[in-house]
């Protein structure tokens, strides 16, 4: 593929290209590039937003280009500032490596993980070994001025928080891993652009040609907020299922149609056209651009045959009103006296205070009943069926037999 062909590719997902020149240059010469990939290991949950990076270096392997994956277990001990208005607590090494499993796990989903297109790489391989004197040497490069003239920095300052000082370098090691791994290119939301840019500084000042830096797209969250985050349950996880990412994404305002269907499928962009003036149109035209966005996104997870199967499942269920024909089975080991333990027994994974607040806002039904307390008893039925929200079901069964 020619290079401006491989790049006019990428720029449908694209937001600014710092060096594209070296890029267009690069990819001209036919060698393999090294992708840098890095990863804090705090949050190992991926969502939709964080594979818009993946599927364009997939799109690079598939012309045989090679990811290295960094897993900061170096840097996740010093924590990544960015976006945060206080210190992050530090974890443990057991938890960085289940993390970094949990993240090996995740990406390949998306990428290819054969050795001829992805590399594994750590930066305590070189940060472990290296002397105060060498560390001093590269903080010795950046200056105090450039540190602070980050954003977060500056409104952390301005509002009297403290910045401890391992947090002030924790862009002076992102930016030296670029230098270590010899990347050639790195794909990073706006938010790490900064960090990336230091990694151009060290490769320039250490006698290597500078990474060209990607910034991707960024997109709004379920809400049609804030961006898509675990702890505003506003996400499409990597890992939901194919019911979960088709009930989610038929639950986002009509405004997120088009985005979505730009940023997170390989639809034509007329087709995405189309399906922008549908959700505008909104009613049932709105409804059905979201089916196509949502069988589009399922189809390039999970397959078109699963895709076609939750069509039909969610019309089911939605269109005319029936429950769905495989609800998934939960068998109670103590019997549920409320509304509250019995949600908490189908959904395990949910704090009680997110479960509490969907029933008070009335996103539960028990039995076809719909109640706003979460102390309402359950009673003695032993077959009972519990809707949360428009698209998760469990059938619950439970012990004739209640001792209290």
């Amino acid at each position: 593929m020619e290079p401006s062909a491989v790049v006019d590719r990428l720029r449908r997902t694209t937001d600014s290209i710092v060096g594209e020149a070296d890029l267009l240059s690069r990819l001209a010469s036919g060698r393999p590039l090294r992708i840098k990939y890095g990863v804090d290991l705090t949050a190992p949950d991926l969502h939709l937003g964080h594979a818009v990076n993946l599927w364009m270096m997939r799109q690079l392997q598939d012309l045989g280009h090679q990811v290295v994956f960094l897993l900061g277990d170096l840097t996740t001990r010093v924590g990544d500032p960015t976006g945060r208005s206080d210190t992050r607590p530090v974890l443990s090494p057991a938890a960085i490596e289940a993390n970094a499993s949990s993240f090996l796990e995740q990406v390949s989903l998306v990428l290819r993980t054969e050795p001829s297109v992805f590399e594994v790489r750590r930066n305590s391989e070189w940060y472990d070994g290296m002397r105060v004197a060498e560390l001093l040497g590269l903080f010795g490069q950046v200056t105090q001025a450039q540190l602070m003239s980050r954003d977060m920095f500056r409104a952390r300052v301005e509002a009297g928080r403290e910045i401890a000082v391992h947090e002030l370098v924790y862009p002076v090691l992102q930016g030296y891993d670029s230098f270590a791994m010899q990347s050639d290119l790195t794909i990073v939301g706006s938010d790490q652009l900064f960090n990336e840019q230091l990694g151009r500084h060290f490769q320039q000042r250490l006698g290597m040609p500078p990474q060209v830096v990607i910034t991707t797209t960024i997109t709004p969250g379920l809400d049609g907020r804030a961006k898509q985050s675990k702890s505003l349950n506003n996400y499409i996880g990597l890992t939901d299922s194919p019911r979960d990412k088709f009930g989610k994404l038929m639950s986002i305002p009509d405004h997120l149609v088009e985005p979505y269907a730009h940023v997170y499928t390989e639809l034509p962009l007329d087709t995405v056209a189309a399906l922008a003036a549908s959700a505008d149109a909104g009613g049932i035209a709105a409804r059905d651009a979201k089916l196509r966005l949502a069988a589009a996104v399922v189809t390039r997870y999970h397959g078109a045959g699963v895709a076609r199967a939750e069509l039909q499942s969610f019309q089911q269920t939605f269109t005319h009103r029936a429950e769905p024909t495989d609800i998934p089975v939960v068998t109670l080991d103590h019997p549920a006296d409320t509304l509250l333990d019995l949600l908490q027994a189908a959904r395990p994974t949910d704090t009680r205070s997110h479960l509490r607040r969907l029933i008070t806002q009335g996103a539960v039904t028990l039995n076809g009943t719909r109640t706003t307390d979460p102390a309402s008893p359950v009673g003695s039925a032993t077959d009972l069926i519990l809707r949360s929200g428009p698209r998760t079901w469990h059938r619950l069964t439970q012990s004739a037999d209640r001792h209290h």
